[in-house]
């Protein structure tokens, strides 16, 4: 859907390239695109008539196990990084797509499997090298420029491009999950009995479920207790009459390989989502309900559970705004001809939009199939994004970074 032209490609192999494009962009105006692992659903990693700096041969993950830390350079994927962390048993909390960029991800906030028991990836983050709008390589962290460390952690690409992350690690301990199927005629019925386990649940376990017009499929996963992984997970395989399902069949990497079939690369792809405080029956019906209308079984309602470590950060301490959200929903649909376009996008507008009257205030930039100045105000609120906007007035007056939820500078 992303049909576009950019005069150049640039494949960066060094801190010293990227600089070197940043200054040329920014001497000369031109448009710059910037492409971590491309998964910028609006396209937005690329450009017509300007200049794509690509980082994907900048992908390599250092894990030091011993003082559970990960280097992650700029073009790497989530996969590059849990597999880097596998033999040692570490993790980072991240997606659920193993094909995603760390650093798109990484700066939009960057929410999954891990997030109630080790929080988000931003709130893992220690420190990182980026080269601002001026061409310059900065070292930055809670110590040093805190103001620019704030905005990276969910201001989005606004800032400059990061040529490195460090993330603090975490000993994931024994894995356990548990996936079922649900016949979609008893999905209201189901997802009430959902909502009623996942309210109890502990922090070290995390559930989620994709209602399609074929299916409600609920995953549970626990991790780090293993005498009371099967007692926590099994429950969920008792919300109906499963048509399959099963517990332990899948590892930690299989989990977060799982959806990259079902998002696969060269297709078209629409989606917009946002936060809830519960999974009430006002929300049940309305998922049930637009599901039914539904163009094929591959347009859904996605649903990640939320809370625990998520919520111990305060709201204040990055740009994130999703603290107090106990869910985050995306309704997304995914096809392949251009001539269904309007009914796939227009079905997922009809229903997002369903949802997000009664869905909290704020957003997740990541997840959003539009962009422009109301995405990212919607996203921020207006005291956050007028922080943003004055730091962006500070660090790229130009708006050299201007492919993204942009923020606009502000003196």
């Amino acid at each position: 859907m992303a049909d576009r032209r950019p005069a150049v490609i640039v494949r960066a192999r060094s801190v010293a390239d990227v600089e070197k494009v940043i200054a040329v962009a920014a001497k000369h105006g031109a448009l710059l695109a910037v492409r971590g692992g491309g998964h910028s659903i609006p396209g937005l990693s690329t450009c017509d008539d300007g200049i794509v700096l690509d980082l994907s041969l900048m992908n390599t993950v250092t894990v030091d196990k011993f003082a559970g830390r990960a280097d992650v350079l700029g073009g790497a994927l989530l996969g590059d990084l849990d597999r880097a962390g596998a033999p040692a048993g570490l993790v980072v909390p991240a997606g659920v797509v193993s094909h995603t960029g760390v650093a798109g991800l990484t700066l939009g906030g960057g929410m999954g499997w891990l997030s109630r028991r080790f929080g988000l990836t931003i709130d893992n983050l220690l420190a990182v090298d980026i080269v601002t709008a001026d061409g310059r390589s900065r070292r930055i962290s809670a110590d040093v420029e805190p103001d620019l460390f704030w905005a990276i952690r969910g201001g989005g690409g606004n800032f400059g491009v990061v040529t490195k992350f460090t993330f603090r690690m975490h000993a994931l301990g024994r894995a356990l999950v548990g996936s079922w199927a649900y016949p979609v005629a008893e999905a209201g019925a189901a997802l009430r009995r959902y909502r009623d386990l996942a309210a109890r649940a502990p922090r070290e376990l995390t559930t989620a479920f994709v209602l399609t017009s074929a299916d409600l499929l609920v995953t549970a996963f626990s991790s780090g207790s293993p005498d009371r992984a099967a007692a926590a997970v099994a429950p969920f395989g008792a919300l109906g009459r499963p048509k399959s399902g099963s517990i332990g069949d899948l590892t930690f990497l299989d989990l977060q390989r799982r959806s990259d079939e079902r998002l696969a690369w060269n297709r078209r792809f629409y989606t917009k989502g946002a936060y809830l405080q519960d999974v009430d029956d006002r929300a049940i019906d309305r998922m049930v309900d637009s599901i039914a209308s539904a163009p094929t079984a591959e347009a859904e309602v996605y649903l990640l559970q939320l809370g625990g470590a998520v919520a111990d950060v305060d709201d204040d301490a990055t740009p994130y705004n999703g603290r107090a959200a106990g869910y985050y929903w995306i309704v997304q649909s995914a096809w392949d001809h251009k001539a269904d376009d309007e009914q796939h996008v227009g079905w997922c507008r009809m229903a997002a939009g369903r949802l997000s009257e009664i869905s909290m205030r704020g957003n997740y930039v990541n997840e959003q199939g539009d962009f422009g100045k109301e995405v990212a105000l919607g996203a921020y609120g207006e005291k956050k994004y007028g922080r943003l906007a004055r730091l962006k007035g500070q660090y790229d007056p130009t708006n050299l970074f201007r492919l993204n939820q942009n923020i606009e500078p502000r003196p």
